[in-house]
C-alpha cells in the first residue's frame, strides 16, 4: 500500500503542471513594521543572516538615528557635518523587528553593491570621498559586524550612478557612472588582476544624451554564455568582458528612455533546468519620455512610460515584444517573487528622478505573470498609503514578504510641510500567496541533506504541505537583490531539476540537483523555496560553491 502511495504521488508531481489547481491573485496586504527607521532607505539588500542592510548618503547632515556607544565619524571632506554622530546606515533584524545603527565612513550617495561568494556585501562608488571607495560588510549573528571602509582597495574611476554584477570568477564588475560633469564611459573589476585598471566602453558614450544622460545605472544581467547583457537608455549589447569585445547588439527598445534619470526597471526572468538554464529572457518596464528630465526641471511633469518589453537575448534573431502595464510608471522597483512571478512596486506616474521631480505616486503594485498569455499577465494589487518615489527601495524577505522603505526627493531630510516628505517608515507587503486562505497549499521545508552545495550536487529535501496533496511542485533558488534607483542588481531565480516525489510518514521526500556551474549561478548564498501550485514555503538559505 505504501508503495502504491509513492507511485501515485510521483504521477501527481510529474504531470502536476496540468492538474494544478488555479490560485486566484488576491490584492495582498500592507503592514507598517517600523514607524521610524531613523535612516531613509536609498539602498537595500537582504543578507543570509536574515537581516536587511539599508543606507542612504553620509553628507545629508543629521539623520534621525544616533550612532551607538558614543561613536562619531570625523570626515574633513563631508559636505554637511565634519563631525557626525548620526547613522547613515541601518541593519534590520527580521525576526526581532529591530534596528541597529551602522557606521559607514565614505559617501554612499547613489552607489551600488554585490554579494561576494562568502556573503560579504561589496559596496562600490558613490559621491564626494566615496567616488572610488570599496566598502565591505560581512553579516553576522550579533551586533559585532559593521562597515569596513579601511581597505586599501580603490576603484580606478569615480563610480557615481554605476551598476554592478557578480561574475562566475567571484569578481565584481562595475559599469558606468560619473563624478560631477566627468563621465565614466568604462567598466572595471573588484578585485583587479596585476596591472589592471579600467576598460573603455564606447557603448556608454553612444547611449549618452547631453544634459539628460538617460544611461546611468545601466541594467546588467549575466547571460547563460558567461557574457554580460548591458542595457542603457534604449539600447543594449552583449559584452565579452574578458576580451572587451561586443559580441552582439540588440534592436533598439522603442517608446522612450529606460535608465536614470528616466528610471524604468529590469529583471531577468527565471532560468530553468528544463532547457539546461540556457534561455535568457529580459523584461524591462516603465521609464520616461526622452525629454522627461528637461521638462520636469521646467515644471512640466510628463506622464511616465506605460510600456514593457521582453527580449530573449539567447535567440538567433532576438526582438522586443511590447505590452502595456495597467498605468504609467517611473522610479519603480521590480523584484522576482519566490514563485517566479514579478512584482513592480513603488514609483510615480509622472516626472523623473531628481530632486523634487516626481509627481503622482504609484501606490498600487503590479503583479506580472510571465507565463500567462499577453493581455492577461498584469494584476493591480492593494495600494500602500505611503508614497514611495525617488530614492525608495524594496527587498524580498525569506518568508516571502517584501520589505519596502525609503523615498526622499529632497537634498536633506525634510519631514513635514511638503507633499512628499522624507520617508523613514518601513513597510512589509504580503503578496497574495501569503493570504490565509492559501495556507492549505503552503509547504514547509523540514530538512535538507546539506545547506552547503557544490555545483551539480544532488541533495535530498524533506517538506510537508499543510493540507492538500502536493501539486505542481517546483524548487526555486533565489539570489537576493541589491536594490537602488529602480534597479535590483544581481537578483536571479533558478528553477531546479528534481527526481520523482515520494511520501512517507506525512512528509514528502525528493532529490534536487544544484545548478551546474558558476555561470548559471555565481557562488554565494541563495534562498531555496519549495513552491506548491504557486504558493512558496519560507526559504532556507543554502551556500553554493
Amino acid at each position: 500500500m505504501a508503495r502504491m502511495i509513492e507511485l501515485v504521488l510521483c504521477v501527481v508531481f510529474l504531470w502536476g503542471v496540468s492538474v494544478g489547481r488555479a490560485v486566484e491573485v488576491k490584492p495582498g496586504s500592507w503592514k507598517l513594521v517600523v514607524s521610524n527607521g531613523g535612516v531613509s532607505a536609498m539602498h537595500m539588500t537582504t543578507t543570509y543572516k536574515d537581516t536587511v542592510v539599508m543606507f542612504d548618503r553620509t553628507d545629508y547632515g543629521a539623520s534621525k538615528l544616533l550612532l551607538d556607544k558614543g561613536r562619531c565619524r570625523n570626515d574633513a571632506n563631508d559636505l554637511a557635518l565634519k563631525h557626525d554622530c548620526w547613522a547613515h546606515s541601518i541593519e534590520y533584524n527580521i525576526a526581532s523587528n529591530s534596528l541597529r545603527p551602522l557606521m559607514v565612513m565614505t559617501d554612499t550617495w547613489c552607489s551600488c553593491a554585490s554579494f561576494a561568494a562568502d556573503g560579504t556585501l561589496v559596496s562600490t562608488g558613490g559621491y564626494n570621498d566615496g567616488g572610488k571607495a570599496v566598502r565591505y560588510f560581512q553579516p553576522c549573528n550579533n551586533s559585532a559586524c559593521d562597515w569596513n571602509d579601511s581597505q586599501p582597495t580603490k576603484l580606478a574611476e569615480n563610480r557615481w550612478y554605476s551598476s554592478t554584477q557578480i561574475l562566475p570568477d567571484n569578481r565584481v564588475i562595475v559599469v558606468g557612472g560619473r563624478r560631477n560633469f566627468y563621465r565614466a564611459f568604462s567598466y572595471e573589476f573588484v578585485s583587479k588582476k596585476a596591472g589592471e585598471s579600467y576598460y573603455n566602453l564606447p557603448f556608454l558614450m553612444q547611449t549618452f544624451v547631453v544634459n539628460v544622460e538617460n544611461n546611468l545605472y545601466p541594467f546588467l544581467h549575466l547571460s547563460s554564455d558567461g557574457n554580460l547583457f548591458i542595457f542603457a537608455n534604449k539600447d543594449s549589447i552583449l559584452l565579452d568582458y574578458k576580451t572587451n569585445r561586443v559580441v552582439k547588439k540588440f534592436p533598439t527598445m522603442l517608446g522612450g528612455a529606460r535608465n536614470y534619470p528616466s528610471c524604468g526597471s529590469s529583471v531577468m526572468l527565471p532560468l530553468t533546468a528544463s532547457d539546461g538554464f540556457k534561455k535568457v529572457e529580459i523584461l524591462i518596464c516603465g521609464g520616461g519620455p526622452d525629454n522627461s528630465f528637461t521638462s520636469a526641471n521646467q515644471g512640466n511633469f510628463l506622464p511616465a512610460l506605460q510600456s514593457c518589453g521582453r527580449i530573449v537575448i539567447t535567440d538567433a534573431n532576438p526582438g522586443w515584444a511590447m505590452e502595456n502595464m495597467p498605468s504609467p510608471r517611473v522610479l519603480s522597483d521590480m523584484l522576482i517573487l519566490p514563485n517566479g512571478e514579478i512584482l513592480i512596486i513603488n514609483g510615480a506616474k509622472q516626472g523623473t528622478a531628481g530632486w523634487e521631480l516626481g509627481r503622482d505616486p504609484a501606490l498600487a503594485p503590479f503583479l506580472y505573470k510571465p507565463n500567462s498569455v499577453p493581455g492577461y499577465r498584469f494584476s493591480t494589487l492593494a495600494p500602500s498609503t505611503i508614497p514611495r518615489m525617488y530614492h525608495s527601495s524594496a527587498s524580498v524577505l525569506p518568508d516571502g514578504r517584501i520589505l519596502v522603505g525609503g523615498s526622499n526627493p529632497h537634498v536633506g531630510y525634510v519631514l513635514s510641510g511638503i507633499p512628499y516628505p522624507t520617508e523613514l517608515r518601513l513597510e512589509a507587503y504580503s503578496p497574495y500567496y501569503l493570504d490565509s486562505s492559501y495556507v492549505v497549499y503552503r509547504p514547509t521545508i523540514v530538512a535538507l541533506s546539506s545547506s552547503s552545495l557544490m555545483y551539480g550536487q544532488k541533495f535530498t529535501l524533506q517538506f510537508t504541505v499543510f493540507s492538500y496533496t502536493a501539486y505542481n511542485i517546483a524548487f526555486h533558488l533565489y539570489a537576493p537583490s541589491f536594490t537602488t534607483h529602480s534597479f535590483s542588481m544581481n537578483q536571479r531565480l533558478l528553477i531546479l531539476a528534481a527526481n520523482s516525489l515520494k511520501s512517507m510518514g506525512g512528509k514528502y521526500f525528493i532529490e534536487v540537483t544544484a545548478p551546474p556551474n558558476s555561470v548559471t549561478a555565481p557562488a554565494g548564498y541563495y534562498m531555496l523555496f519549495v513552491v506548491n501550485n504557486g504558493i512558496p514555503s519560507v526559504a532556507k538559505w543554502i551556500h553554493l560553491s
